[in-house]
């Protein structure tokens, strides 16, 4: 379908949509387009669009359920507007499986021209989301093909040129990101699910959780150096509340139980707790990231993924209302708020830093008291090229800081290799000193001095701010 015939449907088709003049003749809307990382508090967001859940391929599908009529245009245009209601100015990021890029049935069809409609006048970047976890399920060659034929199929419906600046892709191994790199220069990729740990059957916890360029070795470590980085800026998808991210998987009900994915996504959020609670939760994951984060870090940035069948699984009136209570509420407490594509913010970063040797993000967190967020624990982050460090402590009861993550990204790391749709591979986790899911013996919480002299050198040469002043 061209975008003349797409009008001509829409405009039989009526139900509040826009007219065909106006979609055919799409005036961009004037951008403000952020030139600098530093001093900016970003929020990318991606929109997936999929034809059943956890696909991985076109013949690799890990659900049956058939989801044609949870995608329509109806449901991703409120979605958009919800959005775009008091931002006029925000970009998002559609992201497609290659089921929903290549599906011939009517919704998947105007879907596509609706995004294709929405980079014209907004901006907003399409690309390619090949599932949230291909690396668990197919070799990296199968991999590159399918995105290479995507970022096909994308370029020829969208038009004038385009390509997408960046791939969203779940667990992305590092193979895949050299070759997005070097053979179809992209250098953007959205290829980590930070502290994703025994949830929907996989997980690859052990990463930073702010962009970083990825080894060669494990698309979880830092490049070491120039021979062991790619230069494909690797970006996680949903902030995390430090505090919940501390477990492993999720237990017990929903609301009052224990989920690691808990901050700022819809279905771990909104759909447990309601608008009020669920926002409330957001609100403080985000503030991790532009109050205390951005004095440390100099700049905020929150990655946020929303599924379009959300507009069907929580109804279309809530999941719209959430996300522009989400929107507006960001902009009224940090009215500097850039809402970017994914590519757009990752090139803004890779612009910044030219290695990994000069980024040393810093966090802390006190819970906000919902579910397990606990209001008693502070929780300190430290990650850097060379390590990644967690402090937590009881600050109610005054109690000593103890280590409960302590990832080394100076020691040699390796991809699990062998994946294939009937032998999935699903754990990714670069695991060693300790970990703090608290899942095996060594992952026992000790004090920074019992850390041994060389350990302590290495987190003290980042961080000469935790050296004992005795």
């Amino acid at each position: 379908m061209n975008r003349r015939s797409f009008v001509k449907s829409t405009c039989v088709a009526g139900a509040g949509l826009l007219a065909g003049a106006q979609l055919l003749h799409a005036t961009p809307i004037r951008m403000l387009a952020p030139t600098q990382l530093m001093g900016g508090r970003f929020v990318t967001l991606c929109i997936m669009i999929r034809t059943t859940p956890w696909e991985v391929s076109r013949d690799v599908k890990l659900h049956p359920r058939d989801e044609e009529k949870w995608h329509t245009l109806e449901g991703v245009k409120n979605l958009r507007e919800a959005f775009g209601a008091n931002n006029p100015d925000g970009r998002l990021t559609w992201g497609f499986t290659l089921n929903a890029l290549e599906d011939k049935r009517h919704n998947y069809m105007q879907i596509r021209e609706y995004a294709a409609f929405c980079q014209a006048k907004y901006g907003d970047e399409l690309t390619v989301f090949p599932g949230y976890f291909p690396a668990m399920y197919l070799p990296p060659a199968r991999i590159n093909k399918e995105l290479s034929e995507a970022l096909r199929i994308i370029s020829g419906f969208v038009g004038n040129g385009y390509k997408p600046q960046s791939v969203i892709g779940g667990f992305l191994p590092a193979e895949t990101l050299k070759y997005l790199a070097e053979k179809e220069n992209i250098h953007v990729a959205q290829a980590v699910i930070w502290s994703q740990h025994n949830i929907d059957g996989g997980g690859a916890d052990g990463s930073p959780s702010y962009p970083y360029y990825p080894s060669a070795e494990h698309f979880c470590r830092p490049g070491q150096d120039k021979k062991d980085l790619i230069d494909c800026v690797n970006l996680d998808g949903w902030s995390m509340d430090f505090i919940c991210a501390r477990q492993s998987g999720q237990t017990g009900h929903e609301i009052t139980g224990y989920n690691s994915r808990r901050g700022v996504g819809p279905i771990e959020t909104y759909k447990g707790w309601g608008l009020e609670l669920g926002n409330m939760e957001v609100m403080h994951t985000q503030s991790i990231h532009f109050d205390k984060g951005f004095q440390l870090n100099g700049f905020g940035w929150v990655p946020n993924i929303w599924e379009a069948q959300l507009v069907y699984e929580f109804g279309m009136d809530f999941i719209c209302s959430a996300m522009k209570k989400w929107v507006t509420d960001t902009l009224k407490r940090w009215p500097d708020t850039k809402w970017v594509s994914f590519g757009e913010f990752g090139t803004l970063w890779r612009k910044h830093y030219k290695t990994n040797d000069d980024y040393n993000y810093k966090f802390v967190e006190r819970g906000c008291g919902l579910g397990d967020s606990y209001n008693n624990l502070e929780i300190r982050w430290f990650m850097n090229k060379s390590f990644r460090l967690a402090l937590l402590r009881d600050w109610h009861h005054n109690t000593p800081e103890m280590v409960i993550d302590f990832t080394r990204y100076d020691l040699p790391a390796r991809e699990p290799v062998g994946a294939r749709p009937d032998s999935p591979v699903i754990d990714w986790s670069l695991i060693n000193r300790i970990n703090q899911k608290g899942l095996r013996p060594q992952d026992k919480p000790v004090l920074l001095h019992e850390l041994t002299d060389a350990e302590q050198a290495l987190i003290y040469r980042y961080c000469p701010e935790l050296k004992r002043k005795d």
